[in-house]
């Protein structure tokens, strides 16, 4: 039920992983024990082998959590190109058009268009929300990595489809938006979650724009430079490149015969856009409680007085 629901999902998510720690806790293995109270340890079941029902929890944990994945996507993907590519954050920048070309979206003032604040700000409610459910530190970087790499995933699909937006200016936009991502990260502390890092094809795409394209010397550096694309998406970027007015030549065919040449021993996939439907391996690493089980209060309406408290 409500499992298109974000913060219904992150809430049985968060539960239900508090749930396998605690089997893992209390479970009487000496690997987790070593982590308790010797009065937690008094709790730790004896009779009882949880192994196979750790399993159970975990692969429920999992469905979760790609729920959870397919959630934040649902989202997040209508605002991406919008807030990404099409939005001018920087004022005047793409004030000059490439050359033939007329502006295809509509004016950022136009009600209802997305923008990079809108991206962080939803980005911000997604941390938020996860973090009042006392979602595990560990777990929330796992999500924040998966987001970032939705975000760069179906920017630089977009970019290698459409030749309005390969351009020396937009490069510049990418590049600033992409600073405030990374702003973003350092805000909340999660710089080395592995983030950053998924956004490496988009940024070198962005570099690419901006670099000069002309020389062997400028070959040579781009393909030093473009670590994280493909051939095909580097020669795509290339052959799309819109010179902003008519005193930049776009690239030569030549200069793209000689890029070929150099990328040509790379053991490398031939595929042209990024799979924006991948998911990351998740894991759960353990995270015992330090709440003492004598102390936590049972409410009356789960009508457990037949109980007795040990």
């Amino acid at each position: 039920k409500r499992g298109d629901d974000f913060e219904t999902v992150s809430f049985w998510l968060a539960n239900t992983c508090r749930f396998l720690h605690c089997l893992k806790q209390y479970s009487g293995d000496e690997a987790f024990m070593k982590h308790n109270t010797s009065r937690q340890n008094e709790h730790s079941l004896s009779n009882f082998d949880l192994a196979e029902y750790r399993q159970v929890i975990s692969d429920l944990a999992i469905q979760i959590y790609q729920q959870l994945i397919k959630c934040m996507e649902n989202i997040l993907q209508p605002m991406i190109v919008s807030g990404m590519l099409e939005h001018e954050t920087i004022q005047g920048v793409s004030g000059v058009k490439p050359t033939g070309l007329r502006k295809r979206t509509s004016s950022i003032a136009d009600e209802g268009t997305y923008t990079l604040d809108s991206i962080l700000r939803q980005l911000s409610a997604f941390h938020s929300t996860m973090c009042q459910h006392g979602t595990d530190p560990e777990l929330i970087k796992q999500v924040v990595k998966q987001q970032f790499y939705i975000i760069g995933a179906v920017t630089l699909n977009n970019l290698l489809l459409r030749k309005d937006m390969c351009s020396w200016s937009k490069g510049m936009q990418i590049r600033y938006n992409v600073s405030q991502l990374e702003e973003w990260l350092r805000d909340k502390g999660l710089m080395t979650c592995g983030a950053k890092e998924t956004l490496e094809p988009l940024i070198q795409a962005a570099q690419l724009l901006q670099v000069k394209k002309k020389t062997d010397e400028d070959a040579e550096a781009i393909c030093s430079m473009c670590q994280a694309l493909t051939t095909a998406q580097i020669v795509k970027v290339l052959n799309l490149y819109t010179p902003v007015n008519e005193f930049e030549e776009r690239v030569s065919v030549a200069f793209i015969r000689t890029i070929q040449t150099r990328l040509r021993d790379r053991c490398e996939s031939p595929q042209l856009l990024m799979d924006t439907k991948m998911i990351y391996p998740v894991t759960f690493p353990f995270n015992p409680s330090s709440l003492a089980l004598e102390t936590i209060q049972i409410p009356s309406s789960l009508n457990l007085g037949f109980l007795t408290r040990v």
